[in-house]
């Protein structure tokens, strides 16, 4: 027997056991998490497993299969800065360029900061305008460059390239690029350029390719305490497909998508999807993001870097109305793992099989999630009282008579119309400049990093992946 096939041989074994686990398993841990419905894969090299458990309707009771589409939200932002650097490639994208290289007609509220925006800055979330804008702009083809139109009055919340805030609008202005480049809509481009090269056949870009396999419906809770609901829409706005609104899947393609990343830009044919220097590119840090428990270390084009115990991992996770997402990769192992939920909890699944996977496959170990401290000592919260605010929410801080500290925050915009509710959490005292809720919220308890100086002694953002800025004391 070859050393490769010795290989394969050991990955096929270590799979199969943790098929039989996931077999007994995933049925039980989506009970305990209140996750309607679930589908796992996960690879070591070709060789994948995967596997299902609930159902993708609560109203329907539709058995959940490997082969379900749920959506992976966010994650879309790896397969846009895949399209763009594609277009890299092939010297027609220079990622250090302006954007009004390729759209003139950018605009924001600060016409100095538009002008200067990179490509490169729209990939690493370090624009500096705000992000959480969720317009729609209708059905058509032309939704994407009708969304970037609507930029023109968006306040820039920091110069551009200064800190790391979570931009979705940027991923739309880089999704439009990708469109001016390619003379394409955004979906023809993911259809032409990586389904159809990575040999798909369990995607879709929306509803109307959704609906020809077995997809996956959202769950939410009315309040907090309420068991979850199918919610009332199926996807976000159409506009916002670059940034991760629609694209939808079963894990199994999406695995074929991280492993032609782990395999340096190759497809499953062997074929060149994207260049090797570019894959490379891709997981290379660019910017540090604060401590936030969650999200990765550092930021590279489009990937979350993770320095975890035992290696670095790269990854993304997504979240839309009612269904989340993880993908997370261990290139020097050549290991992927992809969990996607309709609802509940679904941090529990994420750290028991993404754990799981990470340990017995890699020797990497997945840090436990942040938890408060019982004993953590009151704290003077005079630096983070005020309110935040962006365009999908208010938050309120403050600290009462007894020293406790209060986050209440007020849904706007899409979150509202779909049924957010006004919410008041605990705050207690995590790290210097940090803290965290005293209560979890879909499984995990949220830090709230608060950063900059207004000038007064108070906190300029509250940042939480996203930075809010501060607009009254």
């Amino acid at each position: 027997m070859s050393k490769a096939q010795s290989k394969t041989q050991a990955s096929r074994q270590q799979l199969d056991a943790l098929q039989a686990w996931l077999s007994e398993r995933l049925a039980a841990l989506l009970d305990e998490n209140q996750v309607p419905g679930a589908a796992v894969a996960v690879s070591v090299g070709d060789v994948v497993i995967d596997a299902a458990a609930g159902v993708l309707s609560k109203d329907t009771g539709v058995d959940a299969t490997p082969d379900s589409l749920f959506q992976i939200g966010s994650i879309t932002k790896v397969w846009t800065t895949t399209l763009a650097m594609q277009l890299v490639d092939e010297g027609r994208l220079d990622l250090d360029a302006p954007v009004r290289d390729h759209l003139p007609d950018f605009k924001l509220a600060d016409d100095e900061a538009a002008a200067r925006i990179t490509v490169r800055q729209l990939m690493c979330h370090v624009s500096g305008f705000e992000g959480d804008f969720f317009t729609d702009t209708g059905q058509g083809d032309d939704c994407l460059e009708k969304f970037v139109a609507t930029l023109g009055d968006t306040p820039q919340l920091f110069a551009p390239g200064e800190r790391f805030s979570y931009n979705n609008a940027a991923y739309c202005v880089l999704g439009r690029v990708v469109e001016v480049l390619r003379g394409k809509p955004y979906d023809a481009c993911l259809r032409e350029h990586l389904f159809a090269p990575l040999g798909l056949t369990h995607a879709a870009t929306g509803p109307y390719e959704a609906i020809l396999h077995r997809a996956a419906v959202g769950h939410i809770r009315a309040t907090p305490d309420a068991d979850p609901r199918p919610a009332p829409v199926w996807a976000l706005v159409r506009s916002n497909a670059a940034a991760g609104a629609m694209l939808a899947m079963r894990p199994r393609d999406l695995l074929t998508f991280a492993r032609m990343h782990l395999a340096d830009g190759l497809g499953p044919d062997g074929a060149r999807v994207l260049g090797a220097d570019s894959a490379r590119a891709m997981r290379r840090p660019q910017v540090d993001v604060p401590r936030l428990g969650l999200m990765g270390d550092s930021w590279g084009l489009g990937w979350e870097i993770f320095d975890f115990p035992g290696g670095t991992v790269v990854g993304h996770d997504g979240g839309t109305i009612g269904q989340s997402s993880f993908l997370r990769v261990a290139p020097g192992h050549d290991i992927a793992v992809a969990v996607l939920t309709n609802g509940g909890n679904p941090f529990g699944l994420y750290t028991e099989i993404v754990g799981r996977v990470l340990r017995d496959l890699a020797g990497i170990k997945l840090p436990a999630l942040p938890v408060p401290d019982p004993e953590a000592p009151r704290v003077d919260a005079s630096r983070y009282v005020g309110t935040y605010a962006s365009s999908v929410a208010d938050t309120v801080v403050s600290q009462d008579a007894e020293g406790r500290i209060w986050a209440e925050r007020t849904p706007k915009g899409i979150f509202a119309e779909i049924g957010g509710v006004r919410e008041r959490i605990e705050l207690v005292s995590s790290r210097e400049g940090t803290l965290i809720a005293a209560e979890p919220e879909h499984g995990v308890h949220r830090l709230h990093s608060f950063v900059g100086d207004d000038g007064a002694g108070h906190a300029q953002f509250l940042h939480t992946g996203r930075a809010d800025r501060r607009v009254a004391p």
